[in-house]
């Protein structure tokens, strides 16, 4: 129970890594503001849950919860949903912004000729919705006298998936891991940590379901897997686990790949 008695904030939390990233901190004895575009999302990908919805499964585990629904890539949108879950809790000690994902079509996205428009909304969708959290949460924890952000990257920005496809989603998600960096530098005077992580294949629903389709995260890509298997959302969740507890207590403006050996190289 290392966070008792706080709070944290998890975007993209109403299914896959988001899910397993709320439900670990509940664990771990916080608060937690769902925060999700679509509160129903689990059901899109026929995702079981062990209640109605993720909130609910939080207060089955002895916390409270509060489900909020919001665009995060609009910056109004974002900042009323961090003011909206520090009134619930009075305070918010961890933010986890997990929402984003590839989710423009594969077909296209090579470096030279993806659409303006895919760029965009890429850029909205995974690095602006963080920043807006972040720049709303950051007085919050400067006032109360710390805090932890933990942004989500991807495999994808620290190498180049095959045939180079992918690549507004890899860039966003690079610029996110920078922005971090950033972060880190700024408000380390602050107590307040920020860090990133960096998943490889994880089996989610949304990436079971579409893995054929998008031609990533299937099963024979555990072969080429230095450790031979498809990573799944509690692997995410164990390393956010050591980055939002005392047990990151030094370590703040780093990326930790999540990825089973996927990516050997310096990041």
């Amino acid at each position: 129970m290392r966070l008792e008695g706080k709070a944290a904030v998890v975007t993209g939390a109403a299914r896959g890594l988001g899910r397993a990233y709320a439900l670990r901190l509940a664990r771990l004895g916080a608060d937690v503001a769902v925060v999700d575009i679509d509160l129903n999302a689990a059901a899109e990908f026929g995702e079981s849950l062990t209640a109605p919805s993720v909130m609910d499964e939080i207060i089955a585990l002895g916390r409270r919860s509060v489900g909020l629904q919001a665009d995060l890539g609009r910056r109004d949108a974002a900042h009323e949903a961090i003011a909206r879950a520090h009134q619930a809790f009075g305070r918010i000690d961890v933010l986890v912004n997990n929402a984003g994902g590839a989710i423009t079509p594969v077909e296209g996205s090579a470096a030279s000729v993806a659409p303006e428009e895919d760029i965009q909304r890429m850029l909205d969708v995974n690095l602006m919705s963080a920043i807006h959290c972040c720049q709303a949460v950051a007085p919050i924890m400067k006032a109360q006298g710390g805090g932890v952000i933990v942004n989500i990257s991807t495999m994808a920005a620290a190498t180049v998936v095959g045939r180079g496809l992918l690549a507004p989603y890899g860039m966003a998600k690079a610029a996110v891991a920078q922005y971090t960096r950033y972060l880190a530098a700024e408000l380390g005077p602050d107590s307040i940590r920020a860090n990133c992580i960096s998943p490889g294949p994880i089996q989610t629903s949304r990436v079971v379901a579409q893995a054929a389709a998008r031609g990533i995260a299937r099963p024979d890509d555990a072969r080429r897997i230095p450790l031979r298997r498809l990573g799944t959302t509690e692997d995410c969740a164990n390393v956010l686990e050591f980055l939002a507890t005392d047990l990151s207590s030094y370590v703040t403006g780093q990326c930790i790949s999540v990825c089973g050996g996927s990516v050997l190289s310096p990041s």
